[in-house]
């Protein structure tokens, strides 16, 4: 290496790895805390004379605590790494290099001194570790190609859903009787910003009459209870960060020798917990979305039912927009009133048919759409099935009570059935298979039992939450009719 000495000034050197190769000699009096690198002495005891602070150091500290290096260049020589508390404030020079090195890594194009006062390098040591630091930042996340991630995400997002709101505005355009809309009007319904990366879809026909509409007037205390929902979302997004910084639910899955170490109660927790924040996660965004269309006077979809009120498959979705979308213009349209067999059967297979090729067909795509279809149409069966003699009598003898409590039994055996088939498609296929042995056959029958008791309670109280609202809307219809 090479020494260069200079009087209250920084000298520049230019080497083939860039910091590793400069030396500098700062003037006297101008120490940090602790012995400079180099320097044989204790902490602390600086020499009478001048000593070498290593430019590299600072630099070398950092990325060693960030466990990586700057882009196109290679790691800095361990021989560099020193005690970080040495001389503070008298590494400005390395920022300098990084600042004049862009992409290509650190290199120190001048090699004439540059002058910068001794006191000045001191007050600047902290900050120059900050910049540092979010420069080692910026490094890992292009190198991870974080970017890159969230630009694809927002590209297939957009498109995904620009695909469905094209088809919708076709469909009603088709069907209109009067006239058709008007190129502008696609373009408002497409690209409404809110709605356009992340959903949800709103079909056009709700759309335009939202947007048509003149007089623009809000309902008593809407404001204040945007601003309320707002807060609650602001909330929402700080739980789901905690959730995602300190809860593996998602991890852990994919540790099947860790998960077959688990008791059995612990896999169905990790199985339901896996919908509760996938739940969480849509809830959060679209209420966002959600609140923010609000303050244009609009109506949109409002965010999927929580999967713990959640026992029948007919009610199942993540997206209430897709699955308007869908019910509207494929379930709705081939299945009519869903009475008749066949015809139910059809629809729902055309209605999980265009969902598999709007999700991109593939292995577990194609196995999550065979199970959910079925069990969509197992609770049609069996409904059916109970509808006949002598099953029906039997109901119509048994008090409101009782009967109740017979399709809590059955209510608790979907609610699982709803589980299993939706975390194949979250986790993976094995983890859904371990799960569905555990409850099924080995922890048969004091795990399974005790289990299904505590889901059929959970099913009872969310049937009587229901009956209470039923009885609150008939009350407010009443009042209105009044």
């Amino acid at each position: 290496m090479t020494k260069l000495k200079c009087s209250g000034a920084l000298g520049w050197k230019m080497g083939r790895k860039g910091f590793e190769s400069c030396v500098v000699s700062p003037p006297d009096g101008c120490w940090g805390r602790g012995a400079m690198a180099g320097d044989n002495k204790a902490p602390g005891a600086a020499p009478a004379g001048r000593g070498r602070f290593r430019v590299g150091d600072v630099v070398h500290l950092v990325q060693e605590r960030h466990h990586l290096r700057p882009l196109g260049t290679c790691p800095l020589r361990q021989d560099l790494l020193h005690d970080g508390t040495a001389a503070p404030g008298c590494g400005v020079h390395a920022l300098w290099g990084l600042g004049r090195a862009g992409q290509h890594g650190a290199r120190l194009p001048d090699d004439h001194p540059l002058p910068l006062p001794c006191p000045l390098l001191r007050r600047a040591g902290q900050a120059e570790v900050a910049l540092l630091r979010g420069r080692a930042l910026l490094s890992r996340l292009l190198q991870g190609g974080a970017v890159q991630l969230v630009a694809d995400v927002l590209f297939y997002g957009g498109s995904g859903f620009t695909i469905m709101r094209c088809m919708s505005f076709a469909l009603e355009n088709s069907e209109r009787k009067e006239g058709i809309y008007s190129i502008f009007d696609l373009l408002k319904y497409n690209f409404y910003l809110p709605f356009f990366f992340f959903g949800p879809v709103m079909t056009f026909d709700q759309f335009y009459a939202q947007v048509s509409t003149r007089e623009l007037r809000r309902k008593d205390d809407e404001m204040r209870n945007i601003r309320v929902h707002a807060l609650l979302h602001v909330g929402a997004i700080i739980a789901v960060d905690i959730f995602f910084h300190f809860f593996y639910i998602l991890t852990l899955p994919s540790d099947l020798k860790f998960m077959n170490r688990l008791s059995d109660w612990s896999l169905a927790g990790l199985a339901y917990s896996n919908l509760v924040y996938d739940w969480v996660k849509a809830a959060v965004m679209f209420g966002v979305i959600n609140t923010i269309a609000r303050l244009d006077h609009l109506d949109p979809p409002q965010p999927p039912k929580c999967i713990t009120m959640l026992y029948v498959f007919a009610e199942t979705h993540f997206d209430r927009g897709i699955n308007d979308w869908l019910c509207k213009y494929v379930y709705d349209h081939i299945g009519e009133n869903h009475d008749n067999i066949m015809k139910e059967l059809v629809a729902t297979i055309a209605t999980f048919a265009v969902t598999t090729l709007w999700l991109g067909p593939c292995e577990i795509v194609y196995i999550w759409s065979v199970f959910n279809c079925f069990g969509l149409n197992f609770e049609l069966w069996v409904q059916k099935f109970f509808q006949q003699e002598p099953f029906a009598k039997l109901e119509a003898k048994m008090s409101e009570a009782m009967s109740r409590r017979i399709r809590a039994v059955f209510g608790a055996a979907n609610f699982w059935a709803i589980v299993l088939y939706n975390i194949l498609a979250l986790n993976s296929l094995e983890f859904a298979l371990l799960v569905t042995k555990r409850l099924l056959l080995t922890g048969f029958p004091v795990s399974t039992l005790s289990i299904w008791f505590i889901t059929y309670c959970g099913v009872q109280l969310i049937k009587e939450r229901e009956r209470i609202l039923a009885i609150e809307e008939e009350k407010c219809d009443k009042a209105k009719a009044d």
